[in-house]
């Protein structure tokens, strides 16, 4: 069955939420221009392309909210949130104003345009400043549903979509469901957004758990204990830098004997080759078959 890509269905919601929210602004750096030329034409004061200026980009937004607006800002995520990420800070943060920040070439997605469109690092950055909320939907099912609740809000919010998706979508409540069951006692897997169904193929004939979650900052501690029991022995996959969740699952299991494994994007190696997004998932252990292999240390 054909999915449709995530960026594609973002570009489609945004054309109704400016039409339905007048406080609503989209504040880009060229990306995406092309696509929200209709909206644009509707909306002119609301479409604000800066030209490639990322760091001006996140700085429009910035006082679009201390003016009352509601700014969705888009762009690759390596210059979203790493080329810009002082704004994101300080205009942003600092202000102690909300935008909803909407990033597209989630880690390799755009491994062949190569490093420069890389940044497996992003949700690390942005779960390091203070109020921020991180979802990771993995269909573009849960990508809708995110971006038009979020986009009512004020808050400070990162989206990240991918080229990676879920056969299904899955609740977007920002608590970890269990996808699949078994025996309390069973080793708990937790796939995060797109790695889902990559996931329940790497684990499909070994005795564990698999749960989900589109919403990784903050973690659904909560429902991690209820899940993971008094002596947890768990694993979380998660489609970026590898260990971004480990000091919240830290945090959350310290009063039980744990054991916990972190399966993402390498950290201490840096894969300097082109190639496609296969290549790349191959590369860095993100496939079935490296997913399993890592799984499979769990259990010993």
């Amino acid at each position: 069955m054909t999915r449709t890509p995530m960026r594609e269905r973002f570009y489609a919601e945004l054309g109704s939420v400016l039409d339905e929210d007048p406080r609503v602004a989209v504040v880009l750096a060229v990306i995406g221009a092309a696509a929200l030329a209709d909206t644009s034409a509707r909306h002119p004061d609301r479409v604000i392309d800066v030209g490639i200026r990322e760091q001006t980009m996140v700085g429009v937004a910035g006082g679009l909210a201390l003016a009352g607006m509601r700014p969705i800002v888009h762009t690759y995520a390596p210059f979203l949130v790493e080329r810009a990420y002082e704004q994101v800070k300080l205009d942003l943060g600092h202000q102690d104003v909300g935008a909803l920040l909407v990033s597209t070439g989630a880690s390799y997605d755009a491994s062949t345009a190569g490093r420069t469109h890389q940044a497996p690092a992003d949700v690390a950055l942005i779960s390091a400043l203070p109020g921020w909320t991180v979802h990771v939907p993995g269909h573009a099912d849960e990508l809708a549903r995110i971006v038009r609740r979020e986009a009512s809000t004020s808050r400070r919010v990162y989206v990240r979509m991918s080229s990676l998706q879920n056969a299904t979508a899955h609740p977007v409540d920002g608590l970890l469901h269990l996808v699949r069951g078994g025996a309390h006692a069973l080793p708990l897997v937790v796939a995060v957004g797109p790695l889902l169904d990559t996931v329940l193929e790497a684990t499909s004939d070994l005795p564990v758990r698999v749960a989900y979650t589109s919403t990784p900052h903050p973690l659904d501690t909560q429902g991690l204990r209820t899940l993971a029991g008094p002596a947890p022995s768990l694993a979380l996959v998660e489609p970026y830098l590898e260990g971004t969740s480990a000091a919240a699952v830290a945090a959350a299991l310290a009063d039980r004997p744990s054991r916990v494994l972190h399966v993402g994007v390498p950290r201490g190696q840096e894969l300097r080759r082109y190639g496609s997004p296969k290549d790349h998932a191959a590369a860095h252990g993100l496939d079935a078959a490296g997913i399993r292999a890592r799984v499979k240390e769990l259990l010993g």
